[in-house]
């Protein structure tokens, strides 16, 4: 059995950081927390082959939520589902989820309304949808009233507030493969800064994470950039849920993953008045940019290194107080390699103790989403989602090659019992195109 160190010390940071209340998830390994973690737990694969070919891409598979899987209808009417991307109710789901964890029910409360806010962390957005509307457009049918609307990320947060009567600000992230860490830490930013004696303080943020644009014109822009595997298990002899291979010698480029990951952040007085369960907490955040590349990370990883060491100063921590690491772990030669160098640069000779993973290849890259995806899976496996005995680290599925470039712990296919969690300190690494960097630093409950 692992055990990881006792809890860190107290600081000043850390006793100012907003903790998290509430989880939700709607993942292409099921619906809920529980369903997602307990996945997770058993090293299921939530990539599947594609149910639709187009002459112009070769992509065979992907992680998407089919209907299958979670049925929009169960939080909206067929009208609404038709003039929405596909994204805002898996998102909605996922937020009533970590509402409903939280208890946190603001319907028909004017004032507790007023002190709750949501940021949206997405990616694509409703390009679903949009896409749609030209191709209805140009066949001379007509579009959406809701072209606009839905084409502009930040009023699909605003459909979301709406939805969940949340009257505090309600703000849109869009950073790439980032923007649902970045929202979290804006969210981290807000609550810190609010005076805990004024009567309208904001209290909590909704924060969620949501990418779906599984689709052939997806999938053939991203094989243009060579990011994404565009192998056919069927030709290779393989299961398509070995697709996604972070980390691992043979892998060949990312699986392109959808869904909806959401938490509660409250501040942490407000949570005690409140009487709730906490379930973590938010203890740093920092992103940089490399200035490199619109597609690619900069060698040396300097930047990446810095974030995460920013991110650990925020919160008032040395890397060696870290035991988890959750990597972005995409499955491309390029991103994982230089991953592993920015987590030594950032950790030095810790690096090699830190226990690591990457859940892409059980839901493949969520993109936008990822961030959030990665946050509640690791809080879920710390014991908050009842999906098992016992606190875990996820496996890094399908990692069965070694690569000499990728010579850290990463969990590798099974899950691993951990011991003595309490306070366990968790990182969560994300890179996203545009050279952007992104780090979180958690607290386990």
């Amino acid at each position: 059995m692992l055990k990881p160190r006792a809890n860190v010390e107290t600081t000043m940071s850390n006793l100012l950081s907003p903790v998290i209340t509430g989880l939700g998830a709607v993942a292409s390994l099921g619906v809920g927390v529980p369903a997602f973690v307990a996945g997770l737990r058993a090293g299921r694969s939530g990539v599947r082959p594609l149910d639709f070919e187009h002459p112009r891409m070769k992509s065979r598979v992907a992680a998407g939520v089919p209907a299958s899987v979670f049925d929009p209808r169960s939080v909206l009417d067929e009208a609404d589902i038709a003039r929405l991307p596909k994204l805002v109710p898996m998102a909605l789901a996922a937020a009533r989820e970590a509402l409903g964890t939280a208890g946190l029910m603001v319907e028909g409360d004017l004032e507790t309304s007023r002190r709750v806010g949501l940021i949206l962390g997405t990616g694509g957005g409703g390009i679903d949808f949009t896409l749609d509307q030209y191709a209805a457009a140009y066949s001379g049918k007509n579009a959406s009233l809701w072209t606009i609307t839905n084409a502009t990320h930040g009023n699909l947060a605003g459909e979301l507030s709406i939805r969940l009567g949340l009257r505090g600000p309600s703000w849109c992230v869009s950073t790439g493969c980032a923007s649902s860490s970045d929202a979290l830490g804006l969210a981290m930013q807000t609550l810190r800064a609010q005076n805990p004696e004024s009567p309208t303080a904001l209290e909590a943020m909704v924060v969620i994470g949501a990418d779906a644009h599984v689709r052939w014109e997806t999938l053939y822009a991203m094989e243009l950039l060579k990011v994404i595997t565009a192998r056919d298990p069927a030709l290779a002899g393989e299961e398509a849920a070995s697709a996604s291979r972070p980390f691992d010698a043979t892998r060949d480029g990312f699986v392109l993953g959808e869904g909806a990951w959401a938490v509660v952040l409250e501040r942490a007085d407000a949570a005690r008045r409140r009487a709730t369960r906490v379930l973590g907490s938010a203890l740093g955040y920092a992103a940089t940019c490399d200035a490199f590349h619109r597609v690619r990370p900069d060698p040396d990883m300097i930047e990446s290194a810095r974030a995460m060491t920013l991110a650990l100063d925020d919160a008032g921590l040395k890397p060696d107080d870290v035991v988890l690491a959750h990597y972005h772990g995409t499955s491309t030669r390029l991103n994982d390699a230089a991953e592993t160098r920015a987590v030594k640069r950032a950790f030095g000779p810790h690096a090699e103790r830190l226990i690591g993973h990457s859940i892409k290849g059980a839901i493949g890259h969520p993109q936008g989403a990822c961030g959030l995806a990665a946050v509640v899976a690791t809080l879920g496996a710390l014991g908050n989602a009842d999906a098992g005995p016992a606190a875990f680290a996820p496996p890094t599925i399908n990692l069965r090659t070694p690569d000499p470039e990728c010579d850290l712990d990463y969990t590798p296919n099974h899950a691993r019992r951990l011991d003595g969690t309490a306070g366990v300190v968790a990182l969560v690494n994300c890179l996203a195109f545009g050279a952007k960097n992104s780090a979180l630093v958690l607290r386990g409950p």
